[in-house]
């Protein structure tokens, strides 16, 4: 069913005789009757226009006696450009569904308020009227007040201007097919029936523009008279493609009736029936394959009519292309699929017609993604409980990232737990190409989730099974480097790796003591469970002298360049220590790390250090022996228990007391004096 405007003709029949509609009486009236008049014949053309335009301003006009009486003084408002569906490089079709415009004045705008002698302008409108005033030609005002009797005028004196053309190439009848002015089309044409087929610079003649903007009786009148509907404008668009951009199954009808070629594509490879599919207009659809419109045609992008409905969602029009013998799995030239597009835009009912149409669900873009990832990725939870039973698990292994991956980088906390309930690999690893498109080469599901602070989704997949030690750069010195003492403490419950190295920056002790320096509660988290402090007083210097130290940066710096950046000299804890950033509390560092070791020596720079603060000297007598037997033997106790069950010793059959010694949770009735 066609979409009819008011001054479009929605009464119109082609079938019906010119004499019932009295089109030929008028135009044949407005060309034969051409007599000079004296008060005429002595004017200029300019002239001649000028007195035209003053009395179609001074008139009050009576509606014209054609099916465009209502609107036909005002533009048609300019449709609604589609919604952007996929706002990505691999557009499909540019976002070029513009207006046809008159070059002088914007699509949407509204005709000037004429001001007459029922209607006085105000003082602030004949400011405004000015501005717009000069946007409108006299000519142009005339056409879109359907003056006929001012028109007739004009081509009774053979004006020029008539058939002159604007900077963008438009006449008087480009203006009056655009406007939808049936009248007045009817007057130029037979004033000037070699004009029917005129291009504007552009190449869009009256019929194509008529059609752009759903003016039916426009475009039945010039079909009449000569006008070609197969010329097409500089992007090849003809009038045919143009009526099915801005859906109207009438003209559609009556273009093809007069012979439109229905195979026509624009520069983009696009045909009148990807067009009547984007829009989701089942019968135009019907109207174009009746016609013998191509199924399998597609555009610059590979995409087909079939394609185009699932990109949209358009589910009638899906089935009624599937009954026509359409691809149901053709791909596109970057391999998407009509599924994969469907998911991606998370048009839910689409989906299931075409899993109903047995479009294949393991169909992958040549990335490699399939359609279950795109869901995850744009959030579409519904679809992704109708793909997960129909998706093959070796796809998903074999396209090298998980849609858990994708869950846990986008934060889809509900998805994720759908995911891991349905069996997936928590651990799964990235494949090595994905993983290098990251710096920090990540590769689980749980380093995103870690990365983006979600305590929810990180605990989900430790409990699902997931493994905190399996990337390069350990997901515990996230949580330890950004001070998350829940992140961290969570991660430790299950088994993170205390002593983990940053394998692209080598220290002489363990990464997680040197990232949490700055933090005490941090630091003391670590030691507390497991973290090895004796490689901090393994110095190569000893008590010599050690080497200036001229850092351009501070040594937890170091640890941020790329994997790929070459290997600095190995950080000692005494120069870290040592830093400036860290010279309020290096002495309580140190006498923290103390309480983790047995027998240590101070290298030259700690005893300096030390020495920097009188309040820190009790700190060397500290390392100095003999040891407090109480502490040898927390620390044996401790080792023979192993850091992996260090959180297990709340399970031994011990006195509360003695527990909470063992985990450094120390009451003062249990301290031992030096």
């Amino acid at each position: 069913m066609s979409h009819m405007k008011p001054g479009d003709g929605s009464c119109f029949n082609p079938e019906e005789p010119d004499s019932n509609r009295g089109l030929e009486f008028r135009s044949n009236m407005a060309v034969c009757e051409v007599d000079d008049y004296s008060v005429y014949s002595q004017l200029s053309d300019e002239e001649l226009l000028q007195a035209a335009a003053e009395r179609s301003l001074t008139d009050k006009h009576l509606p014209p006696n054609s099916d465009s009486s209502t609107a036909s003084s005002s533009a048609p408002p300019t449709p609604a450009v589609p919604a952007q569906t996929n706002p990505n490089p691999r557009q499909r079709r540019p976002n070029r569904h513009l207006q046809y415009v008159p070059p002088s004045h914007p699509p949407c705008s509204e005709p000037p308020h004429i001001p007459n002698c029922a209607n006085p302008p105000t003082s602030l409108f004949q400011f405004l009227y000015k501005g717009l005033k000069r946007e409108f030609s006299p000519l142009q005002s005339l056409i879109m007040n359907g003056d006929v009797e001012s028109l007739v005028d004009l081509v009774r004196q053979k004006s020029s201007s008539l058939m002159e053309s604007n900077n963008e190439g438009w006449i008087a009848l480009h203006e009056a097919a655009y406007y939808g002015q049936l009248q007045c089309v009817s007057v130029l044409v037979s004033a000037h029936p070699d004009s029917v087929n005129r291009g504007t610079l552009k190449n869009q003649t009256a019929l194509l523009l008529a059609a752009c903007r759903g003016n039916i009786s426009c475009v039945a009148f010039l079909l009449k008279h000569g006008a070609d509907p197969n010329i097409a404008n500089t992007d090849r668009e003809t009038p045919l493609y143009t009526a099915s951009e801005h859906p109207n199954e009438a003209i559609v009808t009556l273009l093809l009736r007069f012979g439109a070629q229905v195979n026509r594509s624009c520069i983009q490879g696009t045909s009148a029936l990807h067009e009547a599919c984007r829009h989701g207009q089942p019968e135009l659809c019907s109207v174009l394959l009746e016609a013998g419109a191509d199924l399998q045609t597609r555009n610059i992008y590979g995409i087909s009519p079939f394609f185009t409905a699932a990109q949209h969602g358009h589910v009638e029009v899906l089935h009624l292309l599937a009954k026509r013998g359409a691809d149901i799995n053709g791909q596109a030239v970057d391999g998407a699929s009509p599924l994969f597009e469907a998911c991606k835009n998370g048009h839910v009912s689409a989906v299931d017609a075409l899993l109903s149409l047995k479009a294949d669900p393991n169909r992958s873009m040549k990335s490699g993604l399939l359609p279950l990832h795109v869901a995850v990725q744009n959030n579409h939870s519904r679809i992704v409980s109708m793909l997960i039973p129909v998706t093959s698990r070796v796809r998903v292994r074999h396209s090298g990232i998980s849609p858990l991956h994708i869950a846990a980088e986008k934060d889809r906390d509900d998805i994720m737990e759908l995911l891991i309930e349905s069996g997936l690999d928590v651990n799964a690893k990235l494949s090595k190409g994905r993983s290098r498109m990251y710096e920090d080469r990540r590769c689980t599901a749980l380093y995103f989730s870690v990365y983006n602070g979600n305590l929810e989704a990180t605990e989900m997949l430790l409990q699902a099974g997931a493994n905190p030690n399996l990337d390069v750069f350990n997901p515990l010195l996230i949580a330890v480097r950004l001070g998350w003492m829940d992140m961290a403490t969570l991660l430790l419950r299950y088994g993170a790796d205390v002593n983990a190295q940053v394998s692209t920056q080598l220290s002489s002790f363990p990464s997680s003591i040197l990232l949490s320096m700055e933090s005490v509660p941090m630091l003391k988290l670590m030691l507390d469970n497991g973290c090895d402090a004796r490689p901090c007083f393994h110095c190569p210097y000893g008590q010599k002298q050690h080497p200036a130290i001229t850092p351009s940066r501070r040594p937890v710096e170091e640890m941020q360049n790329s994997s790929d950046a070459p290997t600095q000299h190995n950080i000692q804890f005494c120069e870290a220590v040592s830093s400036p950033a860290l010279e309020r509390i290096s002495g309580p560092i140190i006498s923290m790390l103390l309480d983790y070791v047995s027998h240590v020596h101070l290298c030259s720079r700690l005893l300096e250090v030390l020495g920097s603060r009188s309040d820190w000297m009790l700190i060397k007598l500290k390392a100095c022996p003999p040891h407090p037997l109480m502490q040898l033997c927390r620390l044996k106790i401790r080792h023979l228990v192993g850091v992996q069950r260090l959180k297990l010793l709340h399970t031994l059959l011990l006195p509360v007391r003695l527990t909470r010694f063992l985990q450094y949770n120390v009451s003062p009735g249990l301290t031992c004096p030096r």
